[in-house]
C-alpha cells in the first residue's frame, strides 16, 4: 500500500528540511536567551536587595512609631486578608504573606504592653 502526500504536505516538508532550525539549534538558542536573562537578573540583584532593605527598615520604623490604635486596626485588617484569604481558598503562600504584617503588628503591641506601658494612648497621672 502506498501513501500519497498532498501538495502542501510535500511543500511543508521541503521548508522544514531546507529552511527550519534542527532540535539541537533551538536548544542553544534558548539556553542563550535563559544565560542572558539571568546575567540581567543577577546585575540587577544588588541595588534590588538595596532596596528592599531600606523598605524593610522603613516599615519597621514606621511600626514602631505608630500609635496603638493605628497598630491594632492595621493588625486586624491583616489577619482578616489572611482569614479571607484562606476561606477563599488562596494558596498558602499568600495566606502567610499576608499574616507577616499582622504578626509584626501584633509583636510590637505585645512588646509594648510587656515594658509596661499601658496600651493605648491614655495617660496616667
Amino acid at each position: 500500500m502506498t501513501t500519497q502526500k498532498s501538495e502542501t504536505e510535500r511543500t511543508n516538508g521541503a521548508r522544514s528540511e531546507a529552511g527550519g532550525h534542527s532540535p539541537r539549534e533551538v536548544a542553544g538558542d534558548v539556553a542563550s536567551g535563559v544565560r542572558d536573562a539571568a546575567e540581567t537578573v543577577a546585575s540587577h540583584l544588588p541595588e534590588a536587595a538595596a532596596t528592599t532593605k531600606a523598605a524593610v527598615d522603613e516599615a519597621a520604623r514606621r511600626i514602631e512609631t505608630g500609635s496603638d490604635e493605628m497598630l491594632t486596626a492595621g493588625a486586624t485588617l491583616s489577619l482578616g486578608l489572611a482569614i479571607g484569604l484562606l476561606i477563599g481558598g488562596a494558596s498558602r503562600i499568600l495566606v502567610v504573606l499576608a499574616l507577616i504584617p499582622a504578626a509584626a503588628m501584633g509583636m510590637t503591641l505585645l512588646d509594648r504592653s510587656g515594658r509596661g506601658r499601658p496600651l493605648g494612648n491614655k495617660r496616667t497621672v
